[in-house]
């Protein structure tokens, strides 16, 4: 069974056929990073009126990568949200179209269920019943996953996403976007403890709260900038604000902060629920110092940890498509008054 799946709720255009839910036929994917990068986040309005720009050129890639058409679909599943709704419409209302005009039955997927089956595409999934941590620029969530469309959402955050934090720190370090990759690289060089950042653990709930950490980089930046403000003027010396060792530190300590919140309440929450199994997914868990930490640390617990490959981490139309299948495979369709959803709970 061949689904064409579709993603456009942010600001990558993607398309994938997935065979029975799990295996990978095609999977494209046009990343709209530079187009975004020289304004240090996502322009609403540019992500939208690029998917119109790429969304035929994705799908039919898609399709010629596979090696079939549209008659050896046997449905198509379209992310309804959340995201950024001008995004969300251009793919919603291109998979209705294909759908009226090849007579496809039409499926509607949660852009958080499709993080929650990434991990069923690599090959070894998780058993019933497993913790999902989903942990991107948009959502830190964590989700009791008993099984197909058996979720019971355990904590979120309170303010900022972990990825969106990052992105925050980075333009606030004047490093760029996107900022995970960056942050990520320059914390390998950088020491872990040299800053005592925060760390809002929340006690008595499964929620995260990173907007105090940011906050607190902020402080610690402009406390920085003061003191070689300082030493410019008693040395005369032409020393720069933030040298490599400097952002090296601020990004290390910065980093093992959100990570040690995100593996604490993970594992906390797995035991609590008498969990064995975590899958993680979302642009974060590509994170190099936390799939290292976690795979560490969790089986220490006795829990599994469950990590997909990094090209599955970020947005894909694969885990649109895995999830598909199943609604699918279920009977529940979705008809031509479907409309996206910015804001969705899972």
């Amino acid at each position: 069974m061949l689904i064409l799946g579709i993603d456009t709720s942010c600001d990558d255009t993607a398309a994938s056929v997935v065979e029975d839910g799990a295996k990978i036929i095609s999977n494209i994917v046009s990343s709209q990073d530079e187009v975004h990068k020289k304004y240090g986040g996502i322009v609403p309005e540019l992500a939208s009126r690029r998917h119109i720009e790429m969304i035929l050129p994705v799908v039919d890639e898609a399709l010629k990568k596979a090696g079939i058409t549209f008659k050896d679909i046997s449905a198509i599943s379209v992310c309804k949200g959340p995201g950024l709704i001008g995004s969300l419409l251009v793919g919603v209302c291109f998979a209705k179209s294909l759908s009226f005009v090849h007579n496809i039955p039409l499926v509607a997927v949660n852009h958080l269920e499709g993080h929650v089956f990434s991990s069923f595409l690599n090959g070894v999934n998780p058993e019933f019943p497993f913790l999902a941590l989903i942990v991107s620029g948009g959502h830190t969530s964590l989700y009791r996953v008993d099984g197909f469309g058996a979720y019971k959402e355990l904590g979120r955050t309170r303010d900022d996403a972990a990825g969106e934090a990052y992105d925050k720190v980075a333009k606030l370090l004047g490093l760029g976007y996107p900022g995970g990759p960056i942050i990520d690289h320059l914390a390998q060089e950088g020491t872990p403890d040299a800053i005592d950042f925060p760390r809002a653990y929340l006690p008595g709930t499964s929620d995260f709260s990173f907007s105090g950490l940011k906050t607190a980089v902020k402080i610690e930046v402009e406390k920085i900038g003061r003191l070689e403000a300082e030493k410019r003027l008693l040395t005369s010396q032409p020393l720069r604000f933030s040298t490599p060792a400097v952002l090296n530190d601020i990004a290390a300590s910065f980093q093992s902060a959100v990570i040690d919140v995100l593996i604490g309440k993970t594992v906390a929450a797995a035991k609590e629920q008498r969990l064995n199994s975590i899958a993680l997914s979302g642009g974060v868990s590509a994170n190099k110092s936390l799939r290292e930490k976690i795979t560490e640390h969790a089986p220490k617990e006795g829990i599994k940890v469950f990590l997909p490959p990094l090209y599955l981490c970020t947005d894909n139309a694969a885990m649109i498509a895995a999830a598909g299948f199943y609604h699918f495979k279920t009977g529940q369709l979705a008809d031509f008054t479907l409309n996206p959803e910015a804001y969705l709970h899972l």
